[in-house]
């Protein structure tokens, strides 16, 4: 399947227009239509946005089945509690991150969004 079909049919099943697709990316409608009907290739950027304004994750822009595709190969990942069992800066940075996990746990969902805002606009300097 062309990646443009699978887009349009997500979009589709969702009960989106191309108009809703165009608001929640900020891609011009033109522009979707030449994706769906396989004149234009969308980068990664571009379908990471198409993702979000189809509410699904990236892997389903690839992969039409219920669950994700199967990745043998691949190892497995640890969980931060086992990361930060770890020596050197994985294992700090994991131990700073259960911390602020704690922390955040005793937090209104306001200063949560809040603290989030200013660690974003921190690390764009």
């Amino acid at each position: 399947m062309l990646i443009g079909e699978r887009i349009k049919q997500l979009r589709e099943q969702k009960g989106l227009s191309q108009g809703d697709v165009e608001k929640a990316s900020g891609l011009l409608r033109c522009y979707i239509s030449r994706v769906e009907h396989g004149h234009t290739i969308p980068s990664l950027d571009t379908m990471e946005r198409f993702a979000a304004a189809l509410d699904v994750p990236l892997y389903r822009l690839f992969f039409s089945g219920d669950n994700p595709p199967p990745t043998p190969h691949l190892s497995e990942r640890k969980t931060l509690e086992e990361l930060a069992q770890m020596e050197g800066e994985k294992g700090s940075e994991a131990r700073f991150l259960l911390k602020l996990r704690g922390l955040m746990d005793h937090m209104v969902e306001t200063d949560r969004n809040f603290l989030l805002d200013f660690a974003k606009k921190l690390a764009a300097r």
